[in-house]
């Protein structure tokens, strides 16, 4: 199937704006610092996840379906985005949210996301350490069914080849933004986790004739593991569009350097790049995401690996909810 030919519902508020960051760029030596406002979607204070969940959701009506399910961790970006969609389209929504080891427990179990997550009307299940989430969501969907619902699970941050077709046409936007204002980025920089924004990236890269290197910084897994696990998921993209993957492993790009003890646990440089890009740009961050991924941005011009001839585009990918369930980290 084509990507055009891919059911879609019209859910994001996009193009999302591309924008420089001057005052940001200066303090790194760098005049050519750009940002991709994914935060700016606009379904329940917006984030990557519903460029994802256009397809998804779309796929979810096709199917029957009157209820969704998806899984994550207890201030999940992806999960808020789920309800929020869940909300317009009709549907009933239930999450499974797993505990976050290490995660600040004053604020963190009722602020932030999870307080959208109630307003949208969602219904939540909190999973116990160590309790596996992905059987818990399948259990429920099978007691659902008996019940007479018509369940359609999501997986974890909507990262499937539907859900990936949303990054698909990221890659597309950029690559139509970069023509008109004579514009070519070299780097790509992203917070890469559940592995479908990078994955549809990748593949949007190849149809729309993107240069750009796309460099992800992990949130929750090694170089390696990341690398593995995009890797698959761009494959399995690719074959379902027919596009030629001899040369993807060398255009996977994934550092784990900057996840620090673990997926969702503060680090001192991700505290740093928040304050920083907020007290410079006026623009929030996320403690998981986008916070990391900018620690590893700043690390990449100290260290030399940009200079001040690198045109380099920053996606913000979303999450700043999650913030206020960080007040004592920040």
């Amino acid at each position: 199937m084509a990507f055009s030919d891919t059911p879609r519902l019209n859910l994001a508020h996009t193009p999302t704006p591309i924008e420089p960051l001057p005052r940001l760029g200066e303090q790194l030596g760098t005049g050519k610092l750009w940002v991709k406002r994914d935060d700016c979607t606009g379904l329940g204070m917006g984030g990557n996840k519903t460029r994802k969940l256009e397809y998804l959701m779309a796929e979810a009506i096709a199917a029957g379906a009157d209820t969704v399910l998806t899984l994550g961790g207890l201030q999940s970006n992806h999960a808020r985005q789920t309800a929020a969609a869940a909300a317009r389209l009709g549907l009933h929504c239930e999450l499974i949210l797993e505990p976050v080891t290490g995660a600040p427990a004053s604020l963190y179990d009722h602020s932030g996301n999870v307080l959208l997550n109630k307003l949208f009307g969602a219904t939540l299940t909190l999973a116990k350490p160590n309790q596996n989430g992905l059987q818990l969501m399948q259990e429920r969907a099978e007691a659902l069914g008996q019940e007479g619902y018509r369940p359609y699970c999501i997986p974890v941050g909507g990262s499937n080849t539907t859900g990936a077709m949303g990054y698909i046409g990221c890659a597309e936007e950029i690559a139509h933004w970069q023509y008109q204002h004579d514009v070519v980025f070299d780097h790509i920089i992203l917070a890469t986790g559940s592995a479908g924004t990078q994955a549809g990236l990748l593949a949007g890269a190849s149809l729309f004739n993107l240069q750009a290197q796309i460099r992800g910084f992990c949130v929750s897994r090694t170089s390696e593991a990341q690398f593995d696990l995009v890797l698959d998921l761009t494959g399995q993209l690719y074959d379902r569009l027919g596009l030629n993957r001899s040369d993807l492993a060398n255009n996977v790009l994934t550092d784990g350097s900057y996840v620090g003890p673990g997926y969702g646990v503060a680090t001192d440089g991700m505290v740093h790049a928040v304050r920083v890009t907020a007290e410079t740009e006026g623009l929030l961050l996320d403690p998981v995401y986008t916070g990391k991924a900018m620690h590893g941005l700043f690390d990449h011009y100290y260290n030399k690996a940009f200079g001040p001839d690198d045109t380099v585009l920053f996606l913000h990918t979303g999450g700043a909810p999650a913030l206020f369930g960080y007040e004592t980290e920040l």
